[in-house]
């Protein structure tokens, strides 16, 4: 195994406004590389104003992100607020290498602390780190609360949620937002 793979790379977490330009636009570019460019402006959006989660390589360059925000979802005539857990990725050439759990140890002691529960919407790719991290499949139905009122959304795929026992007979509505609202 190349040793530059077993060095031990710090993890650091800081809020959106704590990191530089040129630290968001590593971020960024980050997520263009490990989505494959399947990821827009909505989605890195989305991911700002809150808390990240990022680990560089001993010459500074970016090898994992993710951030969790504060959001809020109506549940049995509850609002609740959730963090929930955006651009997560990993470079490509150092995948499978235990960083997306180190990133998501990261956020999941930020939900911890901070919030009632955590939800994502995973890519097809991620799910089996969620899934194997504990995080579950949320069972009912989901929907937005939009500018005109409750937008049911039954084809949209449910989140995966983290400390969180809601009764499915109840729907998960989550704030609107521009681009994919889950």
């Amino acid at each position: 195994m190349n040793s530059s793979y077993t060095t031990v790379n710090p993890l650091r977490t800081a809020h959106t406004s704590e990191l530089s330009p040129a630290e968001l636009r590593a971020a960024r570019a980050l997520m263009d590389e490990a989505f494959d460019g399947d990821f827009d402006d909505h989605d890195w959006e989305h991911g700002l104003g809150g808390m990240h989660a990022l680990i560089h390589d001993g010459t500074g360059t970016l090898l994992a992100h993710g951030s969790v925000v504060q959001r809020r979802v109506l549940h049995a005539g509850r609002s609740r607020r959730i963090g929930y857990v955006e651009a997560v990725a990993v470079r490509p050439d150092r995948q499978r290498q235990g960083l997306g759990g180190q990133v998501m140890d990261a956020l999941e002691r930020v939900i911890d602390g901070a919030y009632e529960l955590g939800a994502l919407s995973a890519s097809d790719a991620g799910v089996r780190l969620y899934l194997g991290r504990g995080w579950r499949q949320w069972e009912g139905a989901v929907g937005a609360l939009g500018p005109s009122g409750v937008v049911h959304m039954p084809d949209e795929e449910p989140p995966l949620l983290w400390g969180a026992d809601l009764d499915p007979a109840h729907a998960f509505l989550i704030d609107w937002r521009d681009g994919d609202v889950y």
